[in-house]
């Protein structure tokens, strides 16, 4: 099976990202494109970020995942801890996050180390999922092979009977992480591939230095 995409071609010509006018601190970059395409593009997931680790057999692994909260301390998702991705954590900590804004013509690249949360932040954001999602979290163990859709189905339905009624606590294996970065690279598509990047290094004094970077 063959199939040329050569022909593809998308001009990138919304905006201009100019080294001259960004902060000394990404954190506040980062804040400020994620609030400006979640007020243009409304439909679109804008805290989807695709998330890549380094796995147990020694290839990276990328996948979407759901950003829930970003500080300047770094960026929070949620995860069964005993996921591929968990696992792939828990063996080495370095990872990447990725966001691609198409409607803006942006991307984000956030390289960084990945921490469990608190137990207590973990707590406080399971409490406030739909009970739907809880029980999920619960009848799931996710990443591992099972026999048929039918079986996870049936395994949600005796929770919804076990719990019915009750409340419903966090499962250890469950919980957040954060990443804290340690490089951001902020992408703005332009005309003919002469694209804007800015990347921000962490450096040892802990202060940001940024650079312009050639497309």
């Amino acid at each position: 099976m063959e199939k040329d995409l050569g022909h593809y071609r998308k001009a990138y010509a919304k905006s201009e990202l100019l080294i001259e006018n960004t902060p000394e601190n990404p954190l506040h970059l980062f804040k400020e494109w994620f609030n400006d395409v979640d007020r243009s593009f409304p439909d679109n997931e804008t805290n989807a970020m695709t998330l890549s680790t380094i796995g147990l057999n020694g290839f990276p692994k990328s996948r979407i995942v759901l950003l829930k909260k970003f500080t300047d301390a770094g960026f929070v998702f949620f995860t069964n801890y005993e996921s591929d991705k968990g696992l792939a954590i828990a063996k080495n900590q370095k990872v990447s996050l990725s966001f691609f804004w198409e409607g803006a013509e942006r991307q984000v690249i956030i390289q960084g180390k990945a921490e469990k949360i608190s137990q207590a932040e973990s707590d406080a954001y399971f409490n406030s999922r739909p009970r739907g999602s809880q029980l999920g979290a619960m009848a799931s163990n996710q990443s591992e092979a099972i026999e048929s859709r039918e079986t996870l189905q049936h395994k949600l339905e005796v929770l919804e009977k076990t719990y019915d009624g009750k409340n419903i606590s966090r499962p250890d294996y469950w919980g957040g992480y954060i990443i804290k970065p340690i490089t951001i690279e902020f992408w703005q598509g332009r005309p003919n591939r002469l694209h804007d990047r800015v990347a921000y290094v962490l450096g040892t004094d802990a202060i940001w230095n940024k650079a312009l970077l050639a497309p």
